[in-house]
């Protein structure tokens, strides 16, 4: 076996670092999240709080790590791509908020476990990608155990599966589009999620202002407002880590992570809020988060696979103009016109 050398130990240590940090954060804001909107039931406020701490903690930190300014897009690319994503941010985020306040955390996630449902619907519709049998079958226990989750939610919310439906298909198209996005501007990813933070929040502010405004005075008191600040920052601090991880570790790893994470969330959120749940519905559960990480896994081999085949012919070397080739020099004689005549012919016509 090869020996592991201390720099590897190390990067290992930092890893199980960050994914533990991970969990624990990704945990409590789930929590905190259901226990603000259950007695504070403005989900539009969290949500504008969320993107106002992307907007405001993002600043500092990019310049204290020293994050690569971006190129600067025309205002035609903006008009395409970036404020196109920032409303699909928070159209989801709002979206997500109200489907935690009607239904338990547990089931909000297990739907949000449909992600790669609309993923590779969105890709076929949208881009016209296609992909392996075994990443289509790999959909199949998703949708059986969110199916089965929905059937025996005790809890179930018409309200909270459609808005959970509808921000896990918005996030999908995101996630699509972002990485576009961050081909074609070579922007880096933790400045890509400051940029949307801060258009999302300049565009949801009006709206915010004349849904939510009036009445927040009257309802809103000291310790939500704490809790509101330490969710938004929790909220940014998930995001910060999930990217952080991302660039660490190979894409399989994250996923894996991804799900151990969403394992996690449910465990918590079951554990601590103590959700009413049976064992038909806890195994839709793990049925659903098997079948996302049965998606990783044929996605990771997919990209493999395209990785390593050939994506043109092989370049032969010609060999040069001048070898094998007729050259005038040598192939072709010039003669004057009077090398065809002869001389008695001369003779004959003076």
């Amino acid at each position: 076996m090869a020996q592991i050398t201390r720099q590897e130990f190390r990067d290992f240590i930092r890893i199980i670092f960050i994914c533990i940090c991970w969990y624990i954060v990704s945990s409590s804001n789930g929590v905190l999240g259901k226990m603000i909107l259950s007695q504070f039931p403005f989900p539009m406020t969290v949500t504008m709080v969320q993107l106002a701490s992307i907007a405001v903690w993002s600043t500092p930190v990019l310049k204290f790590l020293q994050v690569r300014e971006y190129e600067t897009s025309s205002w035609s690319y903006h008009k395409k791509m970036l404020i196109p994503l920032a409303l699909g941010k928070f159209i989801s985020s709002v979206f997500a908020h109200i489907s935690i306040w009607k239904v338990p955390v547990s089931y909000a996630h297990t739907v949000k476990a449909s992600m790669p449902i609309f993923t590779v619907l969105i890709s076929r519709v949208a881009l016209g990608e296609t992909h392996s049998y075994s990443l289509y079958l790999s959909l199949v226990p998703i949708v059986f155990g969110v199916a089965v989750a929905t059937v025996t939610e005790i809890s179930f919310d018409l309200l909270g599966l459609g808005s959970a439906l509808l921000a896990t298909a918005g996030f999908s198209v995101m996630n699509i589009f972002s990485k576009q996005a961050l081909k074609e501007t070579g922007m880096h990813h933790l400045r890509l999620l400051h940029k949307l933070g801060q258009m999302a929040a300049v565009m949801f502010f009006p709206i915010w202002l004349l849904v939510d405004g009036p009445r927040i005075p009257s309802e809103i008191n000291t310790e939500v407002l704490v809790l509101l600040l330490v969710d938004g920052a929790l909220h940014w601090l998930q995001n910060i880590m999930a990217f952080t991880l991302l660039k660490l570790v190979v894409p399989l790893t994250y996923a894996v992570a991804n799900v151990t994470k969403r394992i996690s969330v449910i465990t918590v959120s079951l554990l601590l809020l103590k959700n009413p749940v049976n064992g038909t519905n806890v195994g839709g559960m793990l049925l659903a988060i098997l079948g996302v990480f049965c998606y990783n896994t044929a996605k990771f081999k997919e990209n493999q696979a395209k990785e390593t085949l050939p994506t043109a012919m092989p370049k032969v070397q010609s060999k040069p103009l001048w070898q094998n080739h007729f050259t005038l020099d040598k192939k072709v004689q010039l003669t004057t016109p009077l090398s065809y005549i002869s001389s008695q012919d001369l003779k004959r016509n003076q």
